[in-house]
């Protein structure tokens, strides 16, 4: 990594308040420009996230921005409406009232006087998602964005539900995630000694479990179609950088884009986890980012000739095979270029699971399949990525090919078509693609779920008739992945993938015949980079890091342990979600940071299911000190789900509020 310490332009903050059009609540934002912007106007660029400037993502921040003004932009950070410094209260997600005071924030900054008039937006999940929203609402400064680790589709790509099944890990996590992040105060330095508590009170009163309203909307309706820009593509019309990793859960995004958008769009899928490219976390390599995107920038919004359009519209990293492990501090392969999506070097090639004559199997897996999934959302942690798949194969039906006589690579999403039965009206199938080596090692390649009620599509619930036969086909996640001679590819088929997806109330079992189910998969044509010049970036670069002092925990634990009470057959899954832990900061500001995730089922038992999610956040400066608890927990009945979640914050000691819900609604596809 290389940090610029000096720019060709010299670069000032400030922080500033921002109106909507609301005329009653503001946005507060810092700005990193040119000194010289006022008599030498620059581009801006926006990054929009609830995430809190001023301490969670400050040292990411630090890396960008400043890097972005000294190259001659002005590169803006704003807290949503009830977030970090801002006014108003946070109800959801991706609300009207988040997008419009989004569209309010671009053309306010195309009217500043240090401002050209042109604008660009980025970010990265949260902030990718908006990008992409924003920009189907046509803000006329807005020219370009780029959207890293981000979804076209609220609901069956993000953190809620998978193939229309209910996400549990997730569904739940990050229910309690953002219960504890929209209940963290204001800075008083920020809003002022007398305002920051009666804003802390504002947002407190206001709060209520969004995981309430998640699970009202099982099926694909108008609630998840908000925000979805995959409903109307030709909304879009600014040029569009869309960035992806191979371990993140978002990349099917980077394809769906590039085939669908009518704007000037270009993909961008390395190996990486939910991390921006250049931060260097595992899986690398991380590439020049900045760099990247700089060229975009000056493109779109400086009219220079930076050659990006020269691009082949995809560039994608080709994993090449690795033993199984939780983590690679660097992941061998190469970069490939496609000059369109679909690709006309990737073909299709089924793959039967058996032969015509092969007699029905039985899949009735143990319920706690799927402990071996890893994190829904790899952030570069030790224990993100799913391990040796060989105890997850075991409560599997697994259906191997040959050994390989000759290298065979893959680009883009495998789709699995099996002929089943179901004895139970719902049940789900989950599919996975894993490499297995000489040695017997099953290497996790890929895998996609599907709620057998969804298979008539994602609006509607159609229960399966017990004893009837049908067909059922559904996508994998993309991959970019290299089988080499003398492996095998297996497709692993069970019923149940805890904690990853819910279980439905009753325990089932499926019937596949071998012999009419098939893997199809994107068969890259190894001739294509033929003539092509190599795909190559420049080394990771930013700004010159924030001075934070990260403090090991005061009580040590590991990231994720698994539990087995071999007496009553109740598995444990526990997490540590390690977001980044407690630090402190050049102000002064300590931020102190505790969470735990805990996944409990029995193997036969569907309603044994439970989820919880608990957290501890702690902010400090001098007098001022302030603490949130909260704790979300889900569990289910055949014929509901039931929440209860819990809040208490506290001011120098003393209760500023304490909130309990008890909630419940019905099962209608999960």
């Amino acid at each position: 990594m290389k940090y610029r310490e000096t720019f060709d332009r010299k670069v000032q903050v400030e922080d500033v308040w921002i109106p909507t059009r609301d005329g009653t609540t503001r946005l507060h934002a810092r700005i990193w420009r040119p000194a010289d912007a006022e008599t030498a106007p620059v581009p801006a660029l926006l990054e929009y996230l609830p995430y809190r400037k001023s301490d969670w993502t400050a040292p990411r921040d630090a890396q960008r921005h400043p890097w972005y003004a000294g190259h001659g932009y002005a590169s803006v950070r704003v807290d949503l409406r009830g977030s970090g410094d801002s006014e108003g209260v946070m109800l959801d997600e991706y609300t009207a009232t988040e997008l419009a005071d989004g569209v309010d924030v671009v053309n306010w900054l195309a009217r500043q006087p240090w401002c050209t008039g042109k604008v660009g937006m980025f970010g990265i999940s949260w902030g990718g998602f908006n990008s992409l929203q924003i920009a189907a609402l046509r803000p006329e400064p807005l020219k370009a964005i780029v959207t890293v680790c981000s979804t076209d589709d609220r609901y069956d790509n993000d953190v809620h539900y998978t193939g229309g099944a209910v996400l549990g890990i997730d569904m739940l996590a990050w229910a309690g995630t953002m219960l504890a992040f929209t209940a963290r105060p204001p800075h008083p330095t920020s809003v002022g000694e007398d305002r920051w508590l009666p804003m802390w009170r504002e947002r407190l009163d206001a709060l209520e479990p969004y995981l309430h309203t998640w699970l009202a909307h099982q099926e694909r309706d108008d609630y998840w179609r908000h925000g979805s820009v995959c409903e109307d593509y030709g909304a879009i019309e600014a040029a569009v950088l869309a960035v992806g990793g191979w371990a993140d859960p978002y990349r099917d995004t980077v394809l769906r884009l590039l085939e669908h958008l009518d704007a000037p769009v270009r993909g961008l899928i390395g190996p990486w986890s939910h991390q921006y490219p250049d931060r260097g976390l595992p899986p690398g390599p991380a590439i020049g980012f900045l760099q990247e995107t700089l060229r975009w920038w000056d493109h779109w919004l400086k009219d220079e000739p930076t050659g990006v359009l020269d691009e082949p519209p995809l560039r994608a990293w080709i994993n090449d095979p690795v033993p199984p492990a939780t983590s690679y501090p660097t992941m061998p392969g190469r970069w490939v270029g496609e000059d369109a999506w679909p690709s006309p070097s990737v073909t299709w090639d089924e793959h039967p699971l058996g032969g015509p004559a092969e007699a029905p199997v039985i899949v009735r897996s143990p319920l706690h399949t799927g402990l071996d999934a890893g994190r829904f959302f790899p952030f570069g942690n030790a224990t993100d990525l799913p391990p040796d798949q060989r105890e997850e194969d075991g409560r599997s039906v697994c259906f191997d090919s040959p050994p390989l006589t000759d290298r065979v690579e893959i680009l883009g999403r495998p789709r699995v078509r099996l002929r089943l039965d179901s004895a139970t009206p719902r049940a789900h199938v989950i599919a996975r693609v894993c490499d297995v080596a000489p040695d017997g090692s099953s290497t996790l390649v890929t895998r996609g779920v599907l709620n057998l009620l969804s298979r008539k599509g994602r609006d509607k619930a159609v229960e399966w008739q017990p004893g009837r036969e049908e067909d059922v086909e559904f996508e994998l996640n993309a991959t970019g992945y290299a089988f080499p001679p003398g492996h095998r590819i297996r497709v692993a088929v069970s019923d149940a993938y805890w904690p990853w997806v819910w279980p439905h109330g009753e325990r089932g079992r499926l019937t596949v015949r071998p012999g009419d189910s098939a893997l199809l998969l994107p068969v890259r044509d190894p001739g294509a980079d033929a003539g092509r010049p190599p795909i190559v970036f420049e080394e990771p670069e930013q700004a010159a890091p924030l001075a934070v002092t990260v403090d090991p925990p005061a009580e040590p634990r590991p990231e994720r342990t698994l539990t087995h009470d071999v007496a009553t057959g109740e598995w444990v899954l526990d997490v540590d979600p390690n977001y980044g832990g407690s630090r402190t900061y050049p102000d002064g500001l300590r931020y102190e940071e505790s969470a735990r995730e805990t996944y409990r089922i029995r193997s036969d038992d569907p309603l044994s299911a439970v989820a919880s999610s608990r957290w501890t956040i702690r902010l400090r400066r001098g007098a001022w000190d302030t603490e949130v608890v909260t704790a979300v927990e889900l569990r289910a009945t055949a014929e509901e789900f039931i929440m209860d979640s819990s809040i208490e914050a506290r001011a120098n000691g003393e209760t500023v509020a304490t909130r309990a819900w008890h909630h419940t609604t019905p099962r209608t596809s999960a």
